[in-house]
């Protein structure tokens, strides 16, 4: 069975908390590549890893990682009629 893609919120969620790679890989206890392989899909985190990433992050794993794309925020936030108004 081919492996499916792996969607995440690292880079979203590092920007809003205004960490650096560095910062982030630090707190997780991996290596800043790992996080840059993360956060452009070419890593999946192992089970162990994702449970490390919502703990740091203090949200749900499923908050930070998907089989499907996540929405951009702006789409979840505001209604497309809202949107297309401005």
């Amino acid at each position: 069975m081919p492996e499916k893609t792996i969607y995440n919120r690292l880079a979203v969620l590092r920007a809003e908390r205004g960490l650096s790679r560095q910062d982030l890989a630090s707190g997780l206890g991996v290596n800043y590549q790992t996080v840059g392989y993360l956060e452009r899909g070419e890593y999946s985190p192992s089970l162990e890893l994702a449970f490390r990433i919502s703990d740091f992050f203090r949200l749900p794993i499923e908050a930070i990682f998907s089989r499907e794309p996540f929405r951009p925020f702006s789409e979840a936030l505001y209604p497309e009629e809202t949107r297309n108004t401005q």
